[in-house]
Parts: structure tokens; C-alpha cells; sequence
């Protein structure tokens, strides 16, 4: 079967789907520079306002998986257009929400619409690319999934210092509307719609579960495991995926094919990115409350601080895509770990109320030079392995992954931050509110490197296979 469905400009296509992703994956973490002021204008705690962050995500991990079905009921283009829509919707509301319920169900609207971009882009750009050529598009692709929640501190943080965090929503309903009128003009419409029956059971259990596995992960931030908001959600959420899985392998349409994990190599792919992401995300809700709480760094000046190790992210991308070609991802993964090794375990030692900025901006730059060696690579491999109608299930997957990881790794991270925290003030009641948040985020980094270790032993089995 051929692998490559001819379009009248792939490129202007490709971009078209990347600017739309960056801007839903760059709205993920864009308010994390924001969350102090937000804090202060609508009074609520760190618990309540990493719900922006961690909803948003949320949303996209229970839409995602039925996206197998949105490509197989409707055009390309018209969920193209329904996906800016979408945001352009979310953002708005976010921009004029007098109060936090409104900005909350505004990132829940937008993360609606980034829920349906992100797995077209993946799929799409499988179809309209050839194999020899689809490493450097996946760097590229790469880069917009990583820069786009790196970014979203740095350029927030310039935007809230020269205005309000109101004009990170206004930003992007601009870039919207523009990508919008792009999508009318250059998007097609490429696979085969089929319409096959929706199991809506499926649709349940895999929100449910998903939903009931952040809740808990959320809910420890403020309550303790024998809590009933916590263990609840927690026990439902397991058993609900349990469930959604045995019954995917049994029914004849499937919501989300399940075979892709029949191979080796997208098994071990999906799990690096699990892990990549997790890491990517639970950094970057850590770095701008540690500079802008302990080392009491402005708006811009924190954005500034993480500009360089996103800088790298961008350089990297596209020449580790298109070294990829030619090496594969075994040893791209193996280096890549080490390096985010390095790094978390650099900052879990260094990080203190007084820590240096020379150091946190040169760590922060060897972590995500380990994680560009790292995302794209893996995510393509893993790719690489299925056949051509598991594209779209396997792209569905690893999204669903990906928003799955982000939102786990910003609910634990918050968890063991405010714990660590509540633990470190209660043992050193004269300590000050500088010192004790700098604990919080010290702890957590641990945790970050257990990852970094866990994703270096996957590396190790990983091999390049020819494409299916």
C-alpha cells in the first residue's frame, strides 16, 4: 500500500498544521508565568489555579483518543477549521473572563480545539511525506511540539511584563484568526472517510478514566491518599481503563486500534515520549514559580532566563531530524537521556533561594538539549514501525500519551511541590517563604531525575526497523 498521499502543497500544508499545533501546545503552558498574577486577581491558591494547566491537558487526553474516529467520520479540512475555531472561541472567552470559572472554561474550549489539531497534524504529515524525508519533517514537527510548551513561559513572561496576562489570549486570537484564513486556502482533504460505527461506551470509559487518574494525581496536592477526593477518582479511573482496553480488543471497530502495540519499537517509542513529556511539562510549571517566587525575578526577566535553553530546542530540531535520516534513534535516545540526567540531577542539587542565574540558565539549556535528542526521534521510530492504516492509531496514541504525560507531569509536580513545602515549613517554622518554596521545587527535581533514568534504560533496547 502506498504511504504517500499526493497534495497540491505539502509544505504550505505542513505549516498550516504546525502553526495551529504550536499555538495549542504553546497555550498549554503559556499562563505558567501568569499564574502569580492570577493568583492575586482572582484569589485562589497554587492547588486551585494549576487547574488552567492540568484541565487543559486533561481535555485534550480525553478527546484525543476519539480522534481516530473524527478522521474517519469527517474531511480533513473541515476538522482543520473546527479545530481553529475552536481555540479562537477558547481564547476569547479567556481574554475578557471576569473571573477564574470563565478563564478556566475558556482553556477547556481551546483545549477542545488543540485536542482535534494535534493528532491530524501527525497523521497528515505521515500521508503527504515520503519515508526518505519524513525524519527532518518529524524534527520540525518535533520542535513545534516541544517548543511550543517551552516557549509559552519565556514569551508570556515579555507579554505580562509590558501589559496583562489578558494579552496572551488577544496574541493568540490574532495568530488564530491568520491561521485560519491560511487553513481555507492550503489544507486538503487526504485519507478515507469510512464512518464506522462509534462506540460511545468507549468514549465513556476512556474519559472517565483518564479524567478519574488526574483528578487524583490533582486532588494530593491539597488532600492526603486516604482522602475519599483522592483514592475515589483514583480506583474508578484504573478500573475504567482496564475496561476500555479489554474492550478494544473485542469489538470490531475499535476507537483506538490497540494492535500498534504489536510492535516492539512503538511500544518502547510511545514510553520514551511518555517520559520525555513528563519531564518537559513538570519543568515547566516548576522554573517560572521557583524565579519568580523564590528568586523574586520579574515577569520578562524569568521569561528571558529560559529563553536560552529554548534557543537550543529550536537550533537542535531540525538537524537532529534530519540526522536522524541517517542514524536512527537508538543513540540519539541514550545521549539525549544522559544529558536530561545531568540536568535534573544538576538542578535537585543546585536549586536554593540564592542559586546563580548563570546556572539555572545553563542547565536549563543542557536539559533540553537531552530532550530534542530525545522527542523526535522517538516519536518517529515508533511511527516508522506501523503500517499505513495504523498511522492514524498510532498518532492518536502517542497524542493521547503525550496530553496524558503533560498532565500528569504537572499534577505530580505540583503535588510533591506543595507537600514538600508544607513539609519543609512545618519542620522550619522561621524559615522564609523564599527558602521554603525553593525546597518544594529542590524536591520535585528528584523525582524528574528518576525519570531521566527510567527513560535511559528504555533507550538502551531501542533499535531502527524499516517502516512497515
Amino acid at each position: 500500500m502506498a504511504t504517500q498521499v499526493n497534495v497540491k502543497s505539502p509544505k504550505m500544508f505542513a505549516l498550516v498544521l504546525m502553526i495551529g499545533g504550536f499555538m495549542g501546545l504553546f497555550s498549554e503552558t503559556a499562563l505558567n508565568m501568569a499564574l502569580t498574577d492570577i493568583m492575586a486577581d482572582f484569589k485562589v491558591s497554587a492547588a486551585t489555579v494549576q487547574w488552567l494547566t492540568t484541565g487543559y491537558l486533561l481535555v485534550m487526553a480525553c478527546l484525543v483518543p476519539a480522534s481516530s474516529y473524527l478522521i474517519k467520520w469527517f474531511s480533513t479540512k473541515t476538522l482543520i477549521v473546527s479545530g481553529i475555531l475552536l481555540s479562537l472561541l477558547g481564547v476569547v472567552i479567556g481574554a475578557l473572563a471576569p473571573n477564574f470559572g470563565l478563564l478556566l472554561l475558556g482553556r477547556l474550549i481551546q483545549a477542545l480545539g488543540t485536542g482535534i489539531l494535534l493528532p491530524i497534524m501527525v497523521t497528515v504529515l505521515m500521508l503527504i511525506f515520503p519515508i526518505e524525508k519524513r525524519g527532518a519533517v518529524m524534527g520540525i514537527m518535533g520542535l513545534v511540539i516541544t517548543a511550543g510548551p517551552t516557549l509559552g513561559p519565556t514569551l508570556s513572561g515579555v507579554i505580562i511584563s509590558a501589559s496583562s496576562w489578558h494579552y496572551i489570549f488577544w496574541i493568540s486570537a490574532v495568530l488564530y484568526l491568520v491561521v485560519l484564513g491560511l487553513a481555507f486556502t492550503n489544507t486538503e482533504n487526504v485519507g478515507e472517510i469510512s464512518k464506522p460505527k462509534i462506540d460511545i461506551l468507549s468514549i465513556c470509559l476512556s474519559t472517565i478514566g483518564f479524567a478519574g487518574l488526574i483528578f487524583a494525581l490533582s486532588s494530593m496536592a491539597e488532600a492526603a491518599f486516604t482522602n475519599v477526593i483522592v483514592w475515589l477518582p483514583l480506583v474508578i479511573g484504573i478500573l475504567a481503563l482496564i475496561i476500555f482496553v479489554v474492550r478494544q480488543f473485542k469489538i470490531d471497530s475499535p476507537m483506538l486500534n490497540l494492535n500498534v502495540f504489536k510492535y516492539p519499537m512503538f511500544v518502547l517509542g510511545a514510553a520514551m515520549v511518555f517520559i520525555t513529556i513528563l519531564c518537559i511539562l513538570s519543568t515547566g510549571i516548576l522554573l517560572p514559580l521557583y524565579l519568580k517566587g523564590a528568586l523574586l525575578f520579574s515577569s520578562v526577566i524569568a521569561g528571558l532566563t529560559l529563553l536560552p535553553g529554548n534557543a537550543v530546542n529550536l537550533v537542535l530540531s531540525p538537524v537532529v531530524g534530519s540526522l536522524f535520516d541517517r542514524f536512527g534513534a537508538r543513540y540519539f535516545g541514550i545521549i539525549g537521556y544522559l544529558l536530561m540526567f545531568i540536568a535534573a540531577m544538576t538542578f535537585a542539587l543546585i536549586i536554593s533561594a540564592s542559586t546563580p542565574v548563570w546556572a539555572i540558565i545553563l542547565t536549563f539549556m543542557v536539559l533540553f538539549f537531552g530532550i530534542t535528542m530525545v522527542m523526535m526521534p522517538a516519536q518517529t521510530n515508533a511511527l516508522n514501525q506501523l503500517p499505513h492504516d495504523l498511522y492514524a492509531d498510532g498518532s492518536a496514541t502517542i497524542t493521547t500519551l503525550i496530553q496524558v504525560g503533560g498532565s500528569a507531569g504537572t499534577a505530580i509536580a505540583i503535588t510533591l511541590y506543595t507537600t514538600a513545602m508544607k513539609s519543609f515549613g512545618a519542620a522550619n517554622p522561621n524559615a522564609s517563604q523564599e527558602i521554603i518554596l525553593s525546597h518544594g521545587v529542590q524536591f520535585t527535581f528528584f523525582f524528574i531525575t528518576a525519570l531521566t533514568v527510567i527513560g535511559f534504560i528504555l533507550s538502551l533496547f531501542v533499535k531502527k526497523q524499516k517502516s512497515v
